[in-house]
């Protein structure tokens, strides 16, 4: 056969039986180069000739350029089968299902034969976009496809409607499919179970475990079972029920690390659930108290699961900061009982119990207070969970700690300011008090390095106080240089303003400094410094920060000052009605508006006078460090609770002199007190929350709590 000018065989081999995945790669290359791809694929339709003469002419001639392309390129016994066909789609796809439906062998080695399942194209098309009918009719004429592997990455159908999230059509192959089909892997070592648990798809979990139960247990490449992926991915729902289900076999520390693993995640997830009632921080009492010994074993990230409880502040009171009428709630108004589950339920977990315990709190909660109700049973839960995991820790050895990461573990929980953690783990195992970073220091050295005073305050209950406050680490820092380095700027952004986070490191450093032995007040690290050098050099830059913000607020504050004492000098001699021409009184004089009217114009005057008066003290004053600790302070508080003061009566005094003058007009006065109020409240919102954490910070009681019980 000779070719036409322009055109030439587009294969180095003529298609044959052994060679049509090559030459169906060479081959389409070629048509795109030659555009004659759209009339190969279907994509240019046929044009009508009687409508359109012209473009049936152009799309005949494309239609046959590549029909004789194909047929050039195809060896005898392949074009006997496409000798009578005269459409070049048709031909192209007679020669596909020609050499592409004999099925074709998995070779966990031979990832590349991509083509090799382009005789299921049809039903993955079907599974993937929900057609049924089009994957039942697919299936019916080729059976062994139902748990053939018809993609590259050895997925079965069954994987794809898991995946393209197809519930319906997932039940419905489950149905067709034997309990061992169930069980193949795809290329990645995924039953269809695991897909499903990554993805929720928790009616398609109930319908798979209902048919063979085994696939609970049946891990990834990664050896983890569908329990614990689940639970990994946030798939709440489904955790609950596939833990309903696994056996505690499959958990026990003994077998592998999906107990743990699941345990840790357990914990953490507590905070994944969209409602109320999600976290399964319940999940993780329960299965700690059928296996107490998972509590330190180590899950698939190295930790234990005590470990993951001491990295979760929020999981305890100590790590959420409430404000007062939350906290009133909070420690009144809810009420919760826990009760654990009967361990004669099914596995020990009766998920519908559950559900409809949470569905009835749900229905009997203000939701109002929904939220603290939730941390409130979260705080429970995780009291609870802490006691259980304890219990064995004064049991372990030396190693077992070693092994278990105890030591990390409270150190883990200083940092955060878990002060449940730190506390339960002292009282199950005293010997802890002991426990040293990799830098030799202390945990009571650490709870002042990381600023947590609940935490340290447990030392006053102990009898090996001294012992605690000369340690040095293995810079020959002691428990007073701790207290001279700067903070963590975690800790001082809960503290308003750079002044005082200044002052509250003074207090931490002066309450540190009283009960260290006098030696320690003087001793020198290895850099040379003593703690209060240390302090000085540490909290250079947050002490020239906090002069600064002193000064804008006191040059801010004494411009509003000003103006109040002219506005009001100025009130006093321009008294409302004016002056009797003969003898000079006021002719509202003996008005009682008139008597409110000259008391609250004093009453501004001086206080305006007086905060003025403190600002400047601010402005000139000379920024020393211990003036950060009551001097500045208090020259704060004076200023601006004059400042309030005057702005209050400068607006009584409006008021008063507006009713002298509109005597008789009682709702225009009325109206006019109301708006007079908006500058006041205003004022009092932005500015009042600082002045009364200045007043707290520099007048409450000490920052540690000195009368705390001994623990032991």
């Amino acid at each position: 056969m000779e070719t036409k000018p322009g055109l030439y065989p587009a294969v180095f081999e003529v298609l044959d039986k052994c060679n049509y995945l090559d030459w169906r790669a060479q081959m389409k290359t070629y048509l795109i180069a030659q555009d004659l791809w759209e009339v190969v694929e279907g994509i240019q339709e046929t044009p009508d000739q009687e409508t359109n003469d012209f473009a049936f002419k152009a799309w005949s001639k494309k239609n046959s350029m590549a029909l004789h392309v194909i047929q050039i390129s195809c060896g005898p016994n392949s074009f006997s089968t496409i000798r009578e066909i005269s459409l070049a789609k048709i031909v192209w796809n007679t020669l596909a299902e020609k050499y592409t439906m004999r099925k074709t062998t998995y070779s966990g080695t031979d990832n590349n034969r991509n083509d090799s399942y382009v005789e299921y194209v049809d039903l993955y098309k079907a599974v993937r976009g929900g057609d049924w009918n089009a994957a039942k009719e697919f299936l019916r004429r080729h059976p062994d496809a139902l748990n053939a592997k018809i993609t590259t990455l050895g997925k079965m159908a069954l994987h794809i409607a898991v995946v393209a999230g197809q519930e319906p059509i997932g039940e419905e192959l489950v149905g067709q499919m034997s309990t061992e089909d169930l069980e193949i892997l795809d290329n990645f070592g995924d039953t269809a179970l695991n897909e499903a648990a990554v993805r929720g798809e928790y009616r398609l979990v109930q319908c798979m475990l209902k048919k063979n139960a085994s696939l609970v247990s049946i891990g990834s490449s990664t050896q983890t079972i569908p329990l614990v992926t689940a639970i990994t991915y946030g798939q709440i729902e489904t955790a609950r029920y596939l833990y309903s289900v696994t056996p505690l076999e499959d958990l026990m520390p003994e077998k592998d690390h999906n107990g743990a693993t699941f345990l840790s995640n357990a914990i953490y997830t507590r905070n994944l659930g969209k409602n109320s009632f999600s976290n399964c921080q319940d999940i993780a009492l329960h299965l700690v108290e059928r296996c107490p010994q998972l509590a330190l074993a180590l899950g698939k990230d190295g930790n234990s699961p005590l470990l993951a409880l001491a990295s979760t502040p929020n999981a305890f009171p100590s790590g959420n900061r409430l404000v007062f009428w939350e906290q009133w709630i909070y420690n009144y108004c809810i009420d919760i009982q826990l009760a654990a589950p009967s361990t004669n339920e099914i596995n020990g977990w009766n998920i519908s119990n559950v559900e409809n315990q949470q569905s009835y709190q749900e229905r009997t909660i203000v939701s109002g207070i929904k939220h603290l109700y939730e941390m409130k049973l979260i705080h429970i839960q995780s009291k609870e969970l802490l006691h259980q995991m304890c219990e064995g820790l004064s049991n372990l050895t030396i190693q077992q700690r070693q092994e278990s990461f105890v030591n990390a573990t409270i150190i883990r929980a200083i940092k955060n300011g878990i002060f449940e953690v730190v506390s339960g783990m002292l009282k199950a195992d005293p010997e802890l008090e002991w426990t040293k970073d990799g830098k030799s220091r202390r945990i009571f050295s650490i709870a002042v390095l990381h600023r947590q005073a609940k935490i340290f305050s447990l030392l006053y209950g102990l009898i090996t106080k001294n012992a605690h406050t000369c340690h040095q680490d293995e810079n020959g820092n002691g428990m007073l240089h701790m207290a001279g380095m700067l903070a963590d700027s975690s800790m001082l952004n809960h503290i308003s303003g750079a002044a005082l986070q200044m002052q509250r490191e003074l207090q931490w450093f002066k309450e540190i400094e009283s009960i260290v032995h006098p030696k320690a007040k003087e001793a020198i690290n290895k850099d040379g410094l003593t703690p209060r050098q240390l302090f000085t050099k540490t909290h250079k830059n947050l002490r020239k920060e906090g002069e600064q913000w002193m000064k804008n607020a006191a040059t801010s504050c004494t411009v509003v000052g000003a103006l109040i004492i002219t506005i009001m000098f100025a009130a006093a001699f321009t008294v409302p009605g004016g002056n009797n021409q003969n003898t000079g009184l006021p002719l509202f004089l003996n008005r009682k508006w008139f008597t409110l009217f000259i008391l609250s114009d004093a009453l501004s005057l001086f206080s305006s006078t007086t905060s003025v008066l403190m600002f400047l003290g601010i402005l000139t004053s000379r920024y020393a460090e211990d003036d950060f600790l009551v001097t500045l302070p208090r020259k704060m508080i004076v200023g601006f609770s004059t400042l309030f003061f005057s702005i209050a009566t400068m607006m009584i005094t409006f008021c008063a002199a507006l009713s002298i003058m509109l005597s008789g007009q009682d709702w225009i006065v009325i109206l006019i007190i109301c708006l007079a109020s908006v500058p006041i409240t205003l004022f009092i919102v932005s500015q009042f929350r600082l002045l009364v954490e200045i007043t707290i910070s520099t007048y409450k009681a000490d920052i540690f709590d000195k009368k705390m019980k001994p623990l032991f």
